[in-house]
């Protein structure tokens, strides 16, 4: 499990959420000094009220239905695990995408009912891809996927390293953006305003979330390697920066919580805030200054079902999913590369 070394020395890791968290996690599982901007709350769709804790959006029907919030919540397992007819590893940034991706593609492919979807970090899912299996304090989930999504360098990397995948095919792009407290009472407008001690920042960990990579990176380019060692040494030390135990997915929590004041993370977790009505505000980052990152599917040599896996990997670039990922703010692929 994540090691906690890792998250800094304020009141959050004593706190209730980081009891909740801890719970959870055993359960499931280039300058910007301007032109920054918060997109007003009324410019995006708001369409329930706060909700601070997920799973957030529509879950599966049938069943008794056994969530309690901060404890048992299980936000990154989805559907059907037992004896599933297709079995997809996504990157955690597309949980909002799922329900309607998953009716998606049932709807053209009504044969594949029983689907179970991971939306853990890429790291650790590849992680689990390599050692056969997740375990969730008792629970023990060894099923192999079928189709493996995440961004365009780990694919490549993996397959130069392992050989493992059939067809990948690239089916979105995101960029980067800055997500603060309704009101933005910090004061957040850049990047470099991150490193103000008076800022605190929650920040995916570098360890497993393939996104703190891109966002070191734009640190590096808005202020330099001082700016980045401010952010991640720093602030990580005195715990005004507090790293992600888990998942990118605590960052809107804790903002939500008044446990931290601004995250950078995927412009479309923001937005996906702002659709449900959480309260949180969003500062974008110009197309000129910004990283846009290309996310590529791709099917294991190894697939329990391999017919599935095709058919999936075919639905990604058709118009009805690409319609799913354009609703939640993804972006079209700006430069498709072609699958093999």
């Amino acid at each position: 499990m994540p090691d906690e070394r890792h998250v800094g020395a304020s009141g959050l890791t004593r706190s209730r959420w980081h009891a909740g968290l801890a719970h959870l996690v055993l359960l499931a599982c280039a300058a910007v000094s301007a032109g920054c901007a918060i997109v007003p709350a009324g410019s995006l769709p708001v369409q329930s009220s706060t909700k601070a804790y997920p799973p957030w959006g529509r879950t599966p029907q049938g069943g008794r239905s056994f969530v309690v919030s901060d404890i048992d919540n299980v936000p990154d397992l989805y559907g059907d695990i037992t004896n599933p007819d297709l079995v997809l590893f996504l990157a955690g940034n597309q949980f909002m995408v799922v329900p309607d991706l998953i009716d998606a593609f049932r709807a053209e492919h009504p044969q594949y009912q029983r689907i179970f979807v991971e939306t853990l970090p890429p790291g650790i899912l590849a992680s689990q891809i390599e050692q056969g299996a997740l375990v969730l304090s008792n629970l023990k989930i060894d099923l192999k996927p079928d189709v493996y999504a995440a961004g365009a360098p780990r694919i490549t990397q993996m397959q130069q390293a392992t050989g493992i995948f059939d067809t990948t095919v690239a089916y979105a792009d995101n960029r980067l953006a800055i997500m603060v407290r309704r009101g933005n009472p910090t004061q957040v407008h850049t990047l470099t305003d991150l490193g103000n001690a008076a800022v605190r920042v929650s920040m995916p960990n570098p360890a497993w979330e393939g996104i703190a990579r891109q966002i070191e990176d734009m640190y590096r380019r808005a202020g330099g390697q001082a700016l980045n060692d401010r952010i991640m040494k720093t602030k990580v030390a005195d715990g005004t920066t507090v790293l992600t135990q888990i998942h990118h997915r605590q960052t809107p929590i804790r903002l939500m919580l008044g446990q931290a004041d601004a995250g950078p993370t995927w412009y479309t977790e923001a937005f996906f805030q702002h659709m449900i009505g959480n309260p949180v505000d969003l500062v974008t980052i110009p197309d000129s200054s910004n990283l846009r990152v290309t996310y590529v599917a791709a099917s294991l040599k190894a697939a329990p079902h391999p017919q599935a896996a095709r058919d999936f990997i075919t639905f990604m670039q058709s118009p009805r999913a690409q319609a799913v990922y354009r609703k939640y703010g993804f972006l079209p692929v700006a430069a498709q590369p072609k699958s093999h």
